[in-house]
């Protein structure tokens, strides 16, 4: 669990793509009167407690903005 504060993008390939499928839900908050995006990621159908929260990510607005780009250039903007 942690804040976003950059991406970076890494030039290796990875191998495969993960075996494990889970839902991910978002919201959206305020803390210091900012606002912060929050993804949270869920347990797998095969895990002991399936659908127990698992992994947060938090983005503030620039690394939110970073994040925004990013997926704009890798996967168009429609």
């Amino acid at each position: 669990m942690a804040l976003v504060t950059h991406l970076e993008k890494d030039e290796r390939n990875f191998r495969s793509l993960h075996p494990t499928q889970v839902s991910c839900k978002y919201l959206v908050s305020e803390s210091d009167g900012k606002k912060v995006l929050q993804l949270n990621t869920y347990g797998s159908v095969n895990r002991e407690i399936p659908d127990k929260l698992s992994q947060t990510l938090q983005f503030d607005e620039k690394s939110a903005r970073e994040l925004l780009a990013v997926l704009k250039k890798e996967f168009g903007d429609a």
